[in-house]
């Protein structure tokens, strides 16, 4: 995907005409995500190519993740702090990780996951399982990250450049009682990799540091207001107990909610979905 011009409008035509309409769109109906039909998982395939992205709901409160994801090529699972033995991660309010967003009750903005690893550790999917819902709030804005950055470099193709800059964005030190827990991490938002895009990205004030130049500036400022502004490329999703979103790490956000009983599992992988 880092190709001429004539590639990219080729590209771009086909990734606008192939973009669902809504979110029920992305929806499959599955028995047990654990062990998909063919048609099943053909279905959610078939939505992954064209959005990065699908969702499946099925009856299966309290799944395997592991056993989810191995059916699409997922194993190189990303075991990050606060995650189970397991590496999967049980995202719900919780004491030990009340310094952490996602493990509150408040809105997480947009971002696409692990932003703030290196690069030898790239996040390039993600599965999200939900095992019980809060009763109001706890929803997801979904966006394919290709069509941003079509929707980028229409406006202006400046910006794409100044974001694929090996300097764009820095991640700080994150620092505890024992020293430095996570080196600065210094690197692009936009990356390509055997045709495809790669995406790191926080819509943060506080966790990440922008390169000080105009055309950084424009280009951070491009996608704020694209990313706030009503699209037909924008998906809202509430995941229910039994639904399940798998992508290629998508850019997503999430709303506040108003009660401790929701619990989401996360599995995080360096693999991307095949």
């Amino acid at each position: 995907m880092n190709f001429s011009e004539e590639e990219y409008l080729r590209f771009r035509d086909a990734k606008f005409a192939s973009a669902p309409q809504s979110i029920e769109e992305l929806i499959v109906e599955v028995k047990d995500p654990q062990n998909l039909a063919q048609s099943e998982m053909d279905a959610l395939l078939s939505r992954i190519r064209k959005s990065n992205m699908a969702i499946y709901r099925s009856h299966v409160a309290d799944p395997d993740l592991a056993k989810i994801a191995l059916q699409f090529g997922l194993s190189g699972l990303d075991s990050n702090w606060l995650a189970g033995e397991d590496g999967i991660s049980r995202i719900e309010v919780r004491e030990e990780g009340k310094g952490y967003i996602p493990y509150t009750r408040k809105p997480i903005k947009w971002h696409t996951d692990g932003y703030y690893n290196p690069s030898a550790r790239k996040i390039r999917s993600m599965l999200l399982h939900c095992v019980r819902s809060s009763r109001e709030g706890g929803e997801n804005h979904l966006m394919d990250h290709e069509i941003l950055y079509c929707l980028l470099r229409d406006l202006d193709r400046h910006h794409v450049q100044a974001l694929s800059m090996m300097d764009a964005m820095t991640i700080p030190e994150r620092t505890d009682e024992a020293g430095v827990a996570r080196a600065e991490e210094t690197g692009p938002v936009f990356s390509f990799e055997e045709g495809h895009l790669h995406m790191r990205y926080t819509a943060r004030t506080r966790s990440i540091s922008w390169k000080e130049d105009a055309a950084t500036q424009a280009a951070v400022a491009a996608i704020e207001s694209l990313l706030s502004s009503p699209s037909p490329y924008i998906f809202h999703a509430k995941l229910e107990p039994g639904m399940g979103l798998l992508c290629n790490n998508v850019l997503h956000d999430r709303s506040a909610f108003n009660d401790d009983s929701r619990l989401l599992y996360r599995a995080r992988y360096h693999d991307r979905i095949r």
